[in-house]
């Protein structure tokens, strides 16, 4: 190829799975996942952003999930950005992720931001359910590549 290609997109999919323990210890082992992921690829997401976002979500699924089963991390990297889902073993829906925010969060408490923050920053989000419970995610566009000197 002569010359620079500015927004060139990788042409195939590529995905990551690992289980993660039902603890909080599996908060950094999928920031690591994610970061690991997306250094794997040129044109992929926003790192800082997709670790964030992948952060709150397993911590959602340690804190508000039923049951000791493992939690699972699918990171999807797509010609067009990055896909990161969560399983875990609860049914239930996560409280206001596709819902319209009815009440500010509370100031003074630590949590209840989490989802709005994924609602926030991702392009979109979701749930589905499973055979073993839901899987909750998020996408991120590509970002294009820094220019480089000629």
């Amino acid at each position: 190829m002569n010359g620079l290609a500015l927004h060139e997109r990788f042409a195939e999919s590529a995905s990551w799975r690992m289980v993660l323990p039902h603890t909080a210890a599996a908060v950094p082992v999928a920031r690591a996942m994610v970061r690991t992921a997306l250094s794997e690829v040129e044109h992929a997401a926003d790192c800082d952003t997709a670790e964030l976002l992948t952060a709150e979500l397993v911590a959602n699924a340690v804190e508000h999930t039923a049951g000791r089963g493992p939690i699972e991390l699918v990171v999807e990297l797509l010609p067009t950005g990055c896909q990161v889902e969560v399983h875990d073993p609860d049914p239930a829906p996560p409280g206001q992720l596709t819902r319209p925010v009815m009440e500010e969060p509370d100031l003074w408490q630590e949590g209840g931001r989490g989802l709005l923050l994924i609602r926030a920053l991702s392009a979109s989000c979701g749930h589905r359910p499973t055979p073993r419970g839901k899987a909750v995610w998020f996408t991120l566009p590509a970002v294009p590549a820094p220019r480089r000197p000629l």
